[in-house]
């Protein structure tokens, strides 16, 4: 059956069954009523007719659709793209039918009916690989071999300690480590499981785009894991196609099905020769609609993405300099191990060690194998334990926390982080390149102005002349992409589109009395040119439609003085055409330029007529210029705060825009981009005019342009590469499909999440979802929070780690003997690690970091003010605690074990309260916003609690011993002397 015809056999046969349903059922009703007579022995007149009410069971709403086609072969007719098939089927209009899908109204909105389709056709949902379970990340970090080396010495301590003093007392030492070791291993397990998932989690977001569709006769935004098999989809130049369909109808449609077919050249999809669209590819030009025909795991793109783990464990620039520094500290620690132990064995085996009693630990002949292994199990124990406290390997830990951390609040404060190595880029970002509209403006435009020739119009209904009126509704309704929704003729219109495009048709639609559907209906699209941001126009052919063969019309809409200058006439108030000399073109140029220093967009509308259908091309010369509208778009509330703060930063900040140059000088002095007394000469320039300069010219102007007008997605590219050239670390916001090389070529691409095309978000590194300049800001400044929190970090571990370096070595060199025993460096080891990178990393951003420069590309991860607060502290925890070392036993008159503990009490507390110098790296004052950061607070007490169980409590599992008030009093008060040293050192210009 052809595509024509009216009633598909499907329908036909439904009706019968209905007819014979309705008989049927007719039959049973009289049946019933006899019986009910004959039961009660009532006599009735005789009627000469009954009237029965039969109802068509195809008006319930609860009927499901039959969808009389199936999965199978839908899905092949369009991966094989087989005409044939589609032909045999009997095309697009009859698959339309089978799936119950009107072509105009969509399917209904019927949640039965869409929960019908999901169960026969399936979900638009992809099958992802199965999660990483917690475990896995258990087994990950036993795979390290620190960890792997410190539990087999804990082992054969186990077992030597057990064969020599038996289960009682032989256990402690070597399960002691194995505890140690498993509390640090399941730490950090749970750190990167919650990570893990929290990246997860922001991966579907990121994935849970828009989808423009019709059902009921509406046009809304849906899902993409919402859209089921027979929507009815809209496309426009940048989306990402939601499902494998058929095209139905629309204008230059091309997509780019590189990452299906690998093929770079752009397809043409159209009714006759290429109605076949494939999911996951994408919108380069044009507009259309398609019929879905199979969604999610039914698709090729849903086959190969299912197949796809999305890697979440993406290695940042700054993790690859943090295992750098890692791996550099980590073969110090590895040669101060090793130069321990052969300290240690030389003195054990030459009888210079001296158990608790005073004995020589080791006599020749006489020292039992198991205790001898023992011992130099316990030596190369303490070696590697300090080979653990010398890896920072709580760096990388500390970056995961900090991104992760700010990925979370960014998302609060409207940006979607795609790539996590933009988090801290920000923070060096030297100049942001920013669009206009929506950015730094509201995005909320409306027509304020109208000027018909020369004359600016006031009550347009009744001051136009008819065939005025007539082709300015035709400009309208026939050149849009936009819908006006109007269920009935008491509700107001839905206008759905772009913001130019509502604020278009609002006007038209309340000042022009337009009815959208009328022109629709009169008249047919011969051609369409849609609009792009090179050309910033679009155009129109079109015919009456009872004229077959007859006239043609061409309308042309787009950027005021590229329209007045393919005009050669202009309609005046009374409907004449009056030729454009220059004089009066010059007049109309500044009316332009008057509508754009009051920051209004000026649109303006051409038409010609061509008198008999020769003509398939669009003519750009010799139109009559319709009319013109300015557009309103007020500027964001607190975008000139946010320019300022950006400006008082450091950070250049640079307007790209489309508009003409006037619009843009407006927008960008009212937005405080530029002052009032500046230099307009070289600030402001168009992008034709820096398309021209020669490379040299462009170099050296570069820094001194504020604002771009009139630029296309080229002149963006061009921008950011000579900034980049130039030293620049580059942030660029962009929304359309062509910024997309910008983005990419950027040091950061920030994409817009309520204009921003698929193919731009794609393209970027951070989605800002409110189109909002002052959420750029706030980017920033949690950009420069990272590395900030980094550097807090580095400076903390790194003071930890020459201590206790420094004092093991000094110590096993001098003396023989290790102060600090593997299970006690295993436990700072975790304070350091996972308490203080918990602590550190989630401070939140303050005012001051947008006080200061920008880092830039070639500032060191370590400043010299960092080494000067971190050399100030180590210095000064090694001197005290060799001091307790050697003289500890003569000063608090204790014996060697409370002198140890001593240490390891001195030491942690020491850690304790340097976290506090950690918190301000520069400013004196450490406790400012301290009351902020409740889990900073919350992670000491936790830290001093547990510290106090270790030595109170633990005392065999820390080889501990009790102390008294005063002693506690003691390592109190030395640890706390970091507090007024810290405030010392930052005297001291660095």
């Amino acid at each position: 059956m052809s595509d024509g015809e009216d009633t598909p056999i499907v329908k036909c046969q439904h009706r019968r069954w209905r007819s014979v349903f309705a008989a049927i059922y007719s039959a049973r009703i009289f049946v019933s009523l006899y019986k009910k007579i004959i039961n009660k022995k009532q006599i009735l007149r005789s009627l000469s007719y009954i009237a029965l009410d039969v109802h068509d069971s195809d008006s319930s709403d609860d009927r499901l659709p039959s969808l009389s086609v199936d999965q199978k072969t839908l899905t092949e007719v369009v991966r094989e793209k087989s005409l044939g098939t589609l032909s045999k089927l009997g095309g697009v209009k009859q698959i339309a039918a089978s799936l119950e899908t009107d072509e105009k109204d969509g399917i209904s909105t019927n949640e039965a009916d869409l929960a019908h389709r999901v169960d026969v056709f399936g979900a638009n949902r992809y099958q992802k690989p199965p999660k990483k379970s917690f475990f896995s990340f258990v087994y990950e970090a036993f795979k390290d071999t620190t960890i792997i080396i410190l539990l087999v010495c804990a082992v054969l301590s186990l077992g030597f300690g057990i064969k020599q003093h038996g289960i009682t007392d032989g256990g402690y030492d070597g399960g002691s480590i194995i505890i140690a070791v498993f509390l640090i291993v399941v730490v950090s397990a749970v750190s990167n499981f919650k990570q893990n998932r929290q990246f997860e989690k922001l991966s579907k977001e990121s994935s849970d785009i828009k989808v423009e569709v019709v059902r009921d006769g509406r046009r809304q935004f849906i899902s993409v894991f919402e859209v089921v098999v027979g929507d009815v989809v809209f496309l426009k130049i940048g989306d990402q196609i939601p499902a494998d369909g058929l095209f139905l109808d629309g204008h230059s449609l091309k997509v780019d099905e590189s990452s299906m077919t690998g093929e770079s050249d752009h397809v043409e999809i159209n009714g006759s020769n290429n109605p076949f669209v494939l999911s996951g590819t994408k919108v380069t030009n044009g507009f259309g609609s398609m019929l879905a025909t199979s969604v999610g795991m039914n698709t090729q793109w849903g086959k190969m993405m299912s197949s796809i783990n999305s890697e979440l464990d993406e290695e940042t620039p700054l993790q690859a300099r943090l295992n750098k520094l890692t791996s550099a500290i980590g073969k110090i620690g590895l040669a101060v191990a090793v130069l321990v132990i052969a300290v240690l064995l030389i003195r054990y085996f030459t009888g210079n060690t001296k158990d608790d009693q005073g004995n020589k630990e080791y006599i020749r002949g006489k020292t039992k194998f198991d205790s001898m292994m023992n011992s130099v199990v316990e030596i190369i124990s303490a070696a590697i334990t300090i080979v653990v406290v010398a890896i920072p390997e709580g760096l990388p830990l500390a970056v995961t926390l900090t991104l992760a951390y700010s990925m979370k609040q960014m998302m609060a404060d409207h940006a979607m982080v795609r790539k996590l190595s933009a988090c801290e880029t920000m923070g060096s970002a030297t100049t942001i390149c920013t669009d206009k509209t929506g950015t730094l403006t509201l995005n909320e435009m409306k027509v304020t102005e109208f000027w018909l020739g020369k004359e600016l119009m006031g009550s347009i209904s009744s001051e136009i002349a008819p065939n005025v009126h007539k082709l300015l509704q035709q400009a309208v309704a026939l050149n849009t992409t936009g819908t006006v929704y109007k269920p009935n003729s008491r509700s107001l219109p839905e206008i759905s589109g772009s913001p130019t495009e509502k604020a278009i048709l609002s006007w038209a639609v309340s000042d022009l009395g337009m009815n959208l559907d009328d022109p629709k209906q009169n008249y047919e699209l011969i051609q369409v040119e849609a609009f792009n941001s090179e050309k910033k126009r679009s155009g129109v052919l079109i015919r009456r439609k009872s004229e077959n063969g007859g006239a043609t019309q061409v309308h042309w809409k787009g950027a005021a003085e590229m329209i007045l200058a393919m005009c050669s006439q202009y309609y005046d108030r009374s409907g004449a055409v009056k030729a454009i000399d220059e004089e009066e073109r010059v007049e109309m140029r500044k009316i332009i330029e008057d509508m754009a220093t009051k920051s209004l967009r000026c649109i303006a509308f051409a038409h010609t007529k061509y008198p008999i259908d020769n003509e398939r091309v669009l003519q750009e010369s010799g139109l009559i210029l319709l009319g013109l509208v300015g557009l309103k778009d007020p500027c964001r509330p607190g975008v000139r705060t946010a320019v300022e703060a950006c400006i008082n930063a450091g950070v250049n900040i640079k307007m790209i825009t489309g508009d003409n140059i006037f619009t843009a000088k407006a927008i960008a002095t009212e937005c405080g981009i530029l002052q009032p007394n500046e230099d307009m000469s070289e600030a402001v320039i168009e992008g034709v005019q820096f398309r021209n300069y020669s490379p040299e010219e462009r170099m050296a102007k570069i820094n001194r342009i504020c604002v771009m007008a009139r630029s296309s997605p080229f002149d963006k590219l061009l921008i950011v590469r000579c900034l980049k050239q130039n030293g620049h670390v580059v942030a660029v916001t962009g929304d359309g499909t062509n910024d997309a090389p910008a983005l990419k070529e950027a040091d950061i691409g920030l994409s817009m999440g309520i204009q921003g095309t698929e193919v731009a978000k794609e393209s970027s590194d951070i989605i800002i979802l409110d189109d909002n300049f002052t959420s750029v800001v706030t980017v920033l400044r949690w950009g420069r929070c990272v590395f900030n929190n980094i550097q807090k970090f580095i400076q903390f571990q790194l003071t930890v780690n020459i201590a206790a370096l420094v004092i093991n070595f000094i110590a096993a060199i001098s003396s023989g003997e290790v102060p600090l025993t593997a299970v006690q460096l295993l436990w700072v080891n975790l304070i350091m690690d996972t308490f203080g990178s918990l602590a550190l990393a989630t401070e939140r951003p303050t005012n001051d970091l947008m006080t200061k420069p920008p880092v830039g590309r070639s500032k060191p991860l370590i400043s010299n003010i960092m080494w000067r607060n971190l050399i100030a502290q180590a210095l000064y925890q090694v001197a005290v605690l060799l001091t307790l070392q050697f003289r500890g036993k003569f000063i608090f008159d204790v014996d060697e074990k409370v002198k140890n503990t001593l240490i390891f009490n001195t030491f942690v507390l020491c850690q304790v309260f340097n976290e506090f110098n950690a918190r301000k790296l520069e400013k004196k004052n450490i406790f400012q916003g301290l009351h902020k950061n409740k889990l900073f607070l919350g992670i000491i007490a936790i830290t001093i609690i547990l510290q106090v169980v270790m030595v109170e409590f633990l005392k065999r599992f820390a080889n501990t011993q009790r102390l008294n008030s005063g002693q506690w009093g003691t390592c109190i008060g030395i640890a706390a002397l970091s507090w007024p040293l810290g405030w010392l050192v930052k005297w001291i210009p660095a």
